[in-house]
């Protein structure tokens, strides 16, 4: 699916629910609660975030309302998700269905919870931002603070352990793997975490602090601790990290290519960054 739009993006998980529930009957009211009785991706989303999210003293009916509150008020946020479908299934190997990353993914529920919580805050709701922003994190291992700022075409893959700070940003087509850190450098206040631009992939493991800017199409290797700026279209790796080359395509975030190729004897050497 070449161009995201969302209704494309809603008819190929809803057609792919109803054959999986002929295939699965175990299943079958499974899909059913999920997807097949749902008109848009807006009420399946905000039915399966609401169960995902819902505690005893916020119960799923009243996490729905202000999941569809948002929906409603903002157009965007659901176009992004369906954005975040097709990254998903463009670039992980293992998911080849548009209704995986709605049904199971919990970085791609993650990331939805973000978004809701992400309106809270900017309409100066602060408290329950915060309180959806806890039961994410509760829920699904990651811990995205509400007044971050975050494109669209996002994938965190497997997400067991990812930190966005308050003042990151990550512009659209990012892809971020599990135990990725977006964080500050200690108790400094205001602007003070990574700008991530365009394109860039982060290895799992990897920790990029402080305000520095990851440069449009860089990739970071698995298990680096980024703590200067990276220079667009670089291949960065190490404790601390140094350029050791430069990716192969102009959006790393696109082919998902974890080798570190492209190399130069100067980069190998280490010209740091």
């Amino acid at each position: 699916m070449k161009h995201c739009e969302k209704k494309k993006v809603w008819h190929a998980v809803d057609a792919e629910a109803r054959q999986l529930a002929e295939q699965e009957p175990m299943l079958a009211s499974f899909y059913h609660a999920t997807i097949i009785k749902h008109d848009s991706l807006c009420s399946a989303l905000s039915y399966i975030l609401a169960n995902k999210l819902q505690t005893p003293s916020m119960p799923a009916m009243a996490v729905r309302e202000v999941v569809e509150e948002a929906f409603a008020a903002d157009p965007s946020i659901t176009a992004s998700a369906a954005c975040d479908i097709c990254a998903v299934v463009n670039r992980d190997p293992a998911v080849s269905m548009y209704s995986t990353p709605l049904l199971y993914l919990k970085g791609y529920h993650a990331l939805q919870g973000y978004r809701v919580a992400n309106w809270l805050w900017k309409q100066g709701r602060y408290a329950l931002a915060s309180y959806l922003q806890n039961q994410i994190s509760v829920a699904c291992q990651v811990d995205i603070h509400p007044a971050a700022r975050i494109g669209k075409g996002i994938m965190l893959d497997h997400a067991t352990g990812i930190v966005i700070g308050e003042t990151a940003v990550v512009e659209n087509d990012v892809s971020i793997l599990q135990d990725v850190t977006l964080g500050g450098t200690g108790k400094e206040c205001g602007d003070r975490h990574p700008k991530i631009r365009e394109g860039v992939m982060i290895g799992a493991g990897a920790k990029v602090l402080g305000n520095i800017e990851v440069g449009e199409g860089a990739k970071i290797g698995s298990g680096s601790v980024v703590l200067q700026a990276v220079p667009p279209h670089t291949t960065v790796a190490g404790i601390p990290a140094k350029v050791i080359g430069r990716p192969t395509s102009d959006k790393p975030s696109l082919d998902m290519d974890q080798a570190f190729n492209g190399k130069s004897q100067q980069f190998i050497d280490g010209d740091g960054i």
